[in-house]
């Protein structure tokens, strides 16, 4: 049997909604990075001070988030594993803190759609990926407010990978597409926002 080489060595193109996500968030993603937070880490000088406002301004961020998600469970579906996806309370043991204790967000970004709360996903699963890496350097520093970072553990991956396809399944037509891109912008430039106010 003949099989074409390159059925074999070129990895399969991602969805255009995936191509559009990471060519177009790219700025606004790297301005949510340009944090005390990640700045601190990035000159190995974390402090637990740092780390703790920090930890507190996403509990903020993602609580009203993740209430607008449940609030969608039954339009998404199950295979997008919602109750599994929830984070905050990881933030919660890392700073034994009570949610009263924690300010939220008061401005989030509209999430009241399907593609809008997409966009966010986007987002804040994406988060995970890099945690992995900032738990290991909080673990290196010798910090144990590593429970949020540490995102699904050993299953930070896979659900990565699950949640873009799905998304690439998710925007079948140009106005879908557009809601969940321009969601996503909104997202990181509402998540820098917060994290920059005092």
């Amino acid at each position: 049997m003949l099989t074409c080489p390159s059925t074999l060595l070129t990895p399969p193109a991602p969805a255009p909604i995936l191509a559009r996500l990471r060519a177009e968030t790219r700025p606004y993603h790297d301005a949510v990075e340009q944090n005390e937070f990640n700045q601190a880490l990035a000159a190995g000088t974390p402090s637990e001070a740092a780390t703790t406002r920090f930890l507190a301004k996403m509990y903020g961020f993602l609580a009203p988030y993740e209430a607008a998600l449940l609030g969608h469970t039954a339009a998404l579906g199950p295979a997008w594993e919602i109750a599994e996806r929830l984070r905050a309370h990881l933030i919660l043991e890392d700073l034994r803190a009570e949610p009263a204790q924690l300010p939220l967000y008061p401005a989030m970004p509209p999430l009241s759609t399907v593609p809008q709360l997409l966009g966010a996903m986007y987002v804040l699963e994406g988060s995970t990926l890099g945690g992995q890496v900032l738990a290991r350097q909080l673990a290196k520093a010798g910090s144990d407010q590593v429970r949020y970072f540490s995102g699904y553990g050993a299953l930070t991956g896979p659900r990565w990978k699950a949640f873009c396809q799905l998304l690439g399944h998710a925007a079948p037509d140009a106005a879908t597409e557009n809601e969940i891109v321009q969601s996503a912008i909104h997202t990181f430039q509402h998540l820098a926002t917060w994290l920059a106010r005092p």
